[in-house]
Parts: structure tokens; sequence; C-alpha cells
């Protein structure tokens, strides 16, 4: 089994306001209403309509609110890291080289 990627929905109701810490690099999206969001160390605002995605960094702080009378959905989903996809790589490959070493033979 390997992870793939892991996704986490939280509902933000109107006049809510969200503070998040990103322990991972983070996809944020957003479905229903518009979203007004705040990070650390960026001086912009931004607006995310249905649909929007956002690239969250490590150690990042966020701050959420929705716009509108409605709520609004925010997906988090973590993707995994480079070295991790990097190192299942090069695993798949010495698997694959094993496996044309020892083409039709079972090791017990």
């Amino acid at each position: 089994m390997r992870e793939i990627s892991t996704s986490v929905t939280f509902e933000i109701k109107p006049g809510e306001t969200v503070p998040m810490r990103v322990a991972r690099s983070t996809r944020l999206t957003v479905h229903g209403a518009h979203v007004w969001a705040t990070r650390s160390n960026d001086i912009e605002d931004y607006w995310l309509a249905h649909g929007d995605c956002l690239k969250l960094c490590e150690r990042e702080r966020l701050w959420l609110s929705v716009d509108g009378e409605e709520p609004a959905r925010v997906v988090f989903t973590i993707v995994p890291r480079p070295h991790q996809q990097a190192a299942r790589l090069v695993a798949g490959a010495v698997e694959r080289l094993k496996q044309r070493l020892h083409a039709g033979w079972r090791t017990i």
C-alpha cells in the first residue's frame, strides 16, 4: 500500500474566521461560496471561487473566511513530498531489476 494523497474537508460558516497552521505542503480547493484567504508572509489577500486552488507551503499560517451568506467547503489535499516520490520511484526500479535478474525464480 502507498499513500497517493490525503485530504481533509472543512466547512466554514458565514461570519466565521478560521486560523490554520500548515504542517506540510498542501493544496487548498474551494467548494461552494467564495473564500477570502490571508497568508502569513504574503501582503496579498486571495479571493477564491468555487473550484479555485491555492498551493500552501509548509509552516505557513492561513486565515480563512467566507464571503456571502452561504457556507463554503475547503478541501486540504496533502501532496506527497518530492523525496518520498523519488524514493518510491527508486524502490520500483530496484524491484523491476530484481525481477529481471531472477526471472522465473522465487525466493522463499
